[in-house]
């Protein structure tokens, strides 16, 4: 088994999209210059990024065959993940009409410009649309297409799409659950909590677990054991990216300073505060939530929501859960070395400030 480090792995995994993508480059040569446009912004969208997705994947199969020397594939096999994950930020950028992703133009944002800056007809905001629709569905083929590998037995991949299937449909739907929730302009703790069950902690963590581990031939049972890991691992994961939209800072992020209270996003941290904040600051809140805001209102409403105590109570799910699933890893039947690279993993996911 290859040692594990992490900055390697990101690499190699840098590789194998550039490389995936020059086969695209090359596809679609006939149709000119607008092809390249768009295999432009599927470079960009691929650039950077910690990498979790891949990580995860890899040591689910890690964990359950910790000897072969079917790293090449299986690093293609991981990267396929990245390729999801590309393809869910540039159609939530659009749907979050957010302006920046890891301290560039969203995809929307570069083709509107590109559209005005041209003097083109038609509506920019429109054009922007239809190319990060278009960008963000063809990166989701592209890791169907990533993730069938020959050199792998047939078998293996055949389950591994079955599961990549079933984590498709519970991103997509637990999108559109967010949406809705958005518009309905109101979520109780129950409910952002199945928000970010669905649409971000098992895509994150679970499910490219699953993928890793079926590639590699898992019992149902090896899978449970991942999955008591994974699926509250997942759940701090998400909720550390919830802390981050409100309270991080920008020159890390990557993103505008309380990114989530301008978006709307009625996560739990957000539930919370409106739970337990005073009848007028919780009022302020929620009517400010998904506005216009001045850097000063910003301030404000992060005072609220410490006030309320929810950050505090936010920080203590996220020790619990990540607690849950290092226990959860720790009783596993699994590789002792690929636990070791989990037990990592599981520090960084949830300790990041970025």
């Amino acid at each position: 088994m290859t040692v594990w480090d992490p900055a390697d792995f990101r690499a190699r995994v840098q590789v194998v999209l550039d490389e995936f993508l020059d086969v695209q480059t090359e596809r679609l040569a006939a149709l000119g210059p607008d092809a390249e446009r768009l295999l432009t912004a599927a470079r960009a969208s691929v650039r950077g990024g910690k990498r979790f997705r891949a990580a995860f994947c890899h040591g689910g199969y890690r964990a359950v065959r910790p000897g072969d020397e079917l790293e090449e594939p299986l690093v293609r096999a991981c990267a396929a993940l990245e390729l999801l994950h590309a393809s869910a930020l540039v159609h939530d950028d659009y749907m979050d009409a957010s302006d920046t992703r890891r301290g560039r133009l969203t995809t929307h944002r570069a083709f509107s410009q590109e559209h005005r800056s041209a003097g083109w007809r038609g509506d920019p905001h429109q054009y922007g649309a239809a190319a990060a629709i278009l960008l963000g569905d063809l990166l989701l083929g592209w890791a169907e297409e990533l993730l069938r590998v020959d050199d792998l037995p047939a078998d293996r991949v055949l389950a591994a799409q079955r599961v990549f299937d079933t984590c498709r449909t519970e991103v997509i739907a637990g999108q559109f659950l967010d949406v809705s929730v958005q518009a309905r302009g109101r979520a109780d703790v129950e409910t952002a909590m199945t928000v970010l069950r669905y649409k971000s902690a098992k895509y994150s963590i679970e499910r490219p677990l699953h993928i890793g581990a079926t590639l590699a031939g898992a019992t149902d049972d090896q899978v449970r054991q991942l999955s008591a890991y994974g699926l509250p691992l997942g759940e701090a994961f998400q909720l550390r990216d919830d802390v981050l939209g409100v309270f991080g800072d920008p020159a890390v992020t990557g993103k505008p300073a309380g990114d989530d209270l301008v978006e709307g996003k009625r996560t739990v941290l957000v539930a919370l505060a409106l739970d337990a904040a005073p009848r007028d600051e919780a009022r302020r809140l929620d009517l400010a939530l998904g506005t216009v805001l001045r850097p000063e209102s910003i301030d404000d409403l992060r005072d609220i929501i410490d006030r309320s105590g929810a950050r505090q109570q936010v920080e203590t799910v996220i020790r619990e859960l990540s607690d849950r699933a290092v226990a959860a890893l720790d009783r596993a039947d699994i590789d002792p070395a690929a636990r070791g690279v989990l037990r990592d993993l599981a520090a960084v996911a949830t300790q990041r400030t970025g």
